[in-house]
């Protein structure tokens, strides 16, 4: 079967050039992601990165390019964070609402919005990223004069931004969402390094840990697969109408409401915000002043401290997956479509009540979906715990990437196959 598709795929000749197409935009990224800015000292930059867990979780955000501090060393993290913050803002600012209602042209003018953003935003967390680095214990960054500082900031500022503009020319293609795809290259091209490390560290005592591990790893992913694909379908009816002498509906269909409408969102945002504590904290532990240099140890010791940093990751992707489904689904619009298009929910009337059972519904199932979610974002936390085992941890967060993305880039290839079958004949 597959490989009758990947003969399918070669067949088509289309697609076999977006295939080919997207794949050199991601070699291109990975090339820029080992391109580092002067004054960095690699060697002190992956010994910093081998013992701390929270610059880990910061470099899947980048897609592996922080690891590095290359010249895309911010990946897409403001981007994505510009993108949200813009959903937002449609949430307070009727004139955005009025704008992402107008179809593609109003999403592609809030789309434009969110690329200006992303321009502040990653000259400020460039910023944040070489202040902290240059301020650590080790000796990772430096520069001599303000103009070697501005440099940097252009340089990480502009590949941000150059890898924003790739990841929409791989979307263009339909072949999957290039952003994620930035992401999933990163993580995939870390595996052979994880695998190096534990074949390296491994001994016969760790056999039966390695063997557990391996067990949870394929539990997740069959996990995060199921999440993704689950649905609820909602029965509609169509009533049925006659123009002229042509009855239309009078069919019956269902409406799916995906356990996990949000994505991976939330795990990416959450990050985001528990772990800005600890980095705000490392930069206030180098102040002259005791009592900002005690809050700081303070918020630094906030992301060792695995109990409440677990609690707060897991609460924190749980509200999000609520909130970021709020912004996306929108239960009173979907019931004035369906009674405008003549559907209804049998046994419910069309317009409020409709809304109401269908709001019910997506919050009952929600739930579900965001509990996974959360267990799904501190299970490397546990597993750690568990087995005192660093070289090899069950990567909640990226499984999860990994897993949504090459769920969605194969339903799109999926789908540019069927087109092109439904043209054939």
């Amino acid at each position: 079967m597959i490989f009758e598709k990947i003969r399918q795929i070669w067949q088509i000749k289309d697609l076999r050039n977006n295939l080919i197409f997207v794949i050199a935009m991601l070699v291109i990224f990975r090339i820029a992601s080992h391109i580092p800015l002067p004054g960095i000292n690699l060697a002190n930059l992956k010994d910093l990165f081998s013992r701390n867990e929270m610059l880990g979780m910061l470099n899947i955000l980048s897609g592996g390019a922080m690891a590095n501090f290359s010249i895309v060393a911010m990946g897409v993290a403001p981007y994505i964070t510009a993108s949200i913050i813009m959903q937002l803002l449609t949430m307070i600012f009727p004139k955005l609402e009025e704008l992402s209602k107008e179809g593609s042209s109003g999403y592609q003018k809030i789309n434009q919005y969110s690329r200006l953003l992303t321009v502040p935003l990653a000259l400020l967390q460039s910023y944040g990223m070489i202040m902290i680095f240059r301020q650590s214990s080790q000796s990772i960054v430096s520069f001599s004069s303000k103009f070697d500082l501005i440099r940097m900031l252009v340089v990480m500022s502009a590949g941000t931004m150059f890898l924003m503009w790739l990841g929409e020319l791989i979307t263009e293609k339909k072949i999957g969402n290039g952003i994620s795809l930035i992401i999933f290259a990163g993580i995939v091209e870390r595996l052979p390094i994880s695998l190096q490390q534990v074949i390296v560290t491994f001994s016969k005592e760790q056999l039966i840990n390695m063997a557990v591990l391996l067990f949870l790893a394929l539990i997740t992913v069959a996990g995060v697969v199921i999440i993704t694909e689950a649905q609820r379908n909602i029965p509609v009816t169509y009533a049925r109408r006659i123009r002229g002498n042509r009855m239309y509906g009078g069919m019956d269909t269902y409406l799916p409401l995906r356990v996990n409408q949000a994505g991976m969102i939330p795990i990416i945002f959450a990050i985001s915000i528990v772990l800005f504590p600890g980095l705000i904290g490392q930069l206030m532990t180098r102040s002259g002043s005791g009592l900002v240099a005690g809050i700081g140890r303070i918020l630094a010791n906030f992301t060792q401290n695995q109990l409440i940093y677990g609690i707060t990751y897991f609460i924190l992707v749980v509200a999000f997956t609520y909130f970021y489904t709020s912004i996306i689904f929108h239960p009173i619009q979907i019931a004035d479509n369906l009674q405008k298009q003549g559907g209804f929910v049998p046994g419910l009337r069309p317009g409020q009540p409709t809304a109401k059972y269908l709001s019910n519904v997506s919050n009952r199932i929600m739930l579900a979906g965001a509990l996974s979610l959360g267990l799904i974002a501190v299970l490397p936390i546990i597993t750690q715990n568990l087995f005192k085992m660093s070289a090899f941890v069950v990567g909640g967060a990226a499984i999860l990437i990994v897993v949504s993305v090459v769920l969605e880039t194969v339903k799109q290839i999926q789908a540019q196959i069927s087109m092109h079958e439904y043209e054939g004949l």
